[in-house]
């Protein structure tokens, strides 16, 4: 292994699959599974944007977590950014349309989150995108996903958290308005619809303070990315 930066990249994997996840006491349950979403609270934002929020939506979320850290085949990526190619800060795994999920909890929560809003979105969740934030030091930048068809038309992303919470921000793409925060893990359910992705931004900034490892598992239709 030549590579120094790959050396690092394997060095912290190692360290986070031995840590140990500070679970919720919340998460202790006999029946794991995506509960019921009668309960989801929406905020409407601007410029037809909106997002839904529903704490503690998959129960077992601390052992989906373990499953999930351990069994799916993560991957470090580097990417030519500030002119220059630098370590994407976080792991990475896509299941496309058609793949099977890493885990039957993974294709319950898809397959509810596909009846709640199949009708309102005009078609399915198909794909899905995890990412595993290691540490405080693993974010993503302020982004909107607009790559594919969310640059123009109006779509849903759900994002299921597992394990740590972290702070996900939201602000509006023009600016001019407040940054949104809703701290999510341990099974927690976000839903951005509407106009939010091409309107607003959103992002997971890194921490100074301990933190431990979070997975987030990112649901979204055909052609949106």
């Amino acid at each position: 292994m030549s590579d120094p930066n790959e050396y690092l990249t394997l060095a912290r994997s190692i360290e986070l699959m031995t840590a140990p996840l500070q679970g919720s006491l919340l998460d202790l349950t006999e029946s794991p599974g995506p509960g019921p979403l009668g309960r989801l609270s929406r905020t409407e934002l601007a410029h037809g944007a909106w997002i839904d929020v529903l704490p503690g939506w998959m129960a077992g979320a601390d052992e989906l977590f373990a499953r999930l850290l351990t069994g799916v085949p993560w991957r470090a990526e580097r990417r030519w950014m500030y002119e220059r190619v630098v370590d994407v800060p976080r792991m990475l795994c896509f299941y496309g349309a058609g793949e099977e999920l890493p885990d039957p909890l993974v294709t319950a929560a898809r397959d509810a989150l596909n009846e709640h809003y199949a009708a309102g979105l005009g078609e399915e969740f198909v794909t899905a995108g995890l990412c595993l934030y290691r540490d405080g030091r693993d974010s993503v930048a302020w982004h909107g996903d607009t790559i594919g068809r969310g640059s123009t038309e109006d779509t849903m992303v759900a994002i299921l958290s597992l394990g740590t919470p972290r702070p996900l921000l939201l602000r509006p793409r023009a600016g001019g308005g407040p940054t949104l925060r809703h701290d999510l893990g341990h099974g927690d359910l976000l839903v951005m619809g509407g106009s939010c992705q091409r309107t607003w931004q959103h992002a997971i900034p890194k921490s100074a303070r301990p933190t431990g490892p979070r997975i987030s598992v990112q649901f979204r239709p055909a052609g949106v990315r």
